[in-house]
């Protein structure tokens, strides 16, 4: 019971820190946050994602070249150009590998101004850091696992970005519904996004890519919304008008 609320707790955390602050925030700054705040967030995103942590500032660069080339060769991950999920993601970690050590050839529109790289992101993003992570949860799986089989669980706390990542960029392209026609093949997984805090309103997101309700339809829900609605109301984000 412990390693399944483990999973449950990492999985719905690091969700809302890479929709709200990865994604929303640092990708397409829908709201403006203080430095105070986004030394918070960026903390609260690695003890979310723990060793598959993502840099705020390389994760915005990249989303914004996915929107840009959505679907395209020039797509930093999509279905379209790779034969199967493990590909896709072994090219998008190139890629992110590739502009985190300046060796990419980035356009300057697509370099995001926010948020602010502190410099104890060169610890969260060491191997050290990784290695921390993967120490603390095998330590947790030793403490709680009372049969072997549960040790198959581990791999999942420890990818944790990753996965959430090839279930929008793999298989929000493949299945689903769409509300609009966009130049691109992403799709909407189901009205009430529940399992992915929004994020699988794809197809929406992808024609409104500035609006911070990735619902559309009023039978359509966005539980990460009304959070970051709940944030502004304590000032701790502003809404752009």
């Amino acid at each position: 019971m412990e390693i399944l609320i483990l999973i449950v707790a990492q999985w719905y955390f690091s969700l809302f820190f890479q929709t709200f602050y990865l994604h929303r925030y640092a990708a397409h700054q829908m709201f403006t946050i203080s430095k105070f705040w986004e030394f918070i967030f960026t903390t609260g995103t690695w003890l979310s994602q723990g060793a598959s942590y993502l840099n705020p500032w390389v994760y915005g660069t990249m989303h914004r070249m996915h929107h840009a080339y959505a679907d395209t060769e020039k797509d930093v991950h999509s279905p379209k150009y790779d034969k199967n999920p493990l590909a896709m993601l072994w090219r998008t970690k190139k890629i992110y590998s590739a502009i985190s050590n300046g060796s990419f050839p980035m356009e300057e529109r697509f370099k995001s101004d926010s948020p602010t790289r502190f410099l104890i992101e060169k610890f969260y993003v060491s191997w050290v850091s990784r290695l921390m992570w993967v120490a603390i949860y095998s330590y947790f799986y030793y403490t709680f696992a009372t049969q072997l089989w549960m040790w198959l669980f581990l791999p999942i706390n420890l990818t944790m970005g990753p996965i959430h990542g090839l279930i929008i960029n793999w298989v929000a392209h493949k299945v689903g519904y769409r509300n609009f026609d966009v130049g691109d093949t992403s799709t909407n997984l189901m009205k009430w996004d529940i399992f992915m805090m929004g994020e699988g309103l794809h197809n929406n997101h992808h024609k409104r890519g500035d609006e911070p309700n990735f619902a559309y339809k009023n039978n359509e829900f966005d539980p990460s919304y009304p959070i970051i609605k709940l944030l502004s109301f304590f000032g701790m984000v502003r809404f752009k008008k």
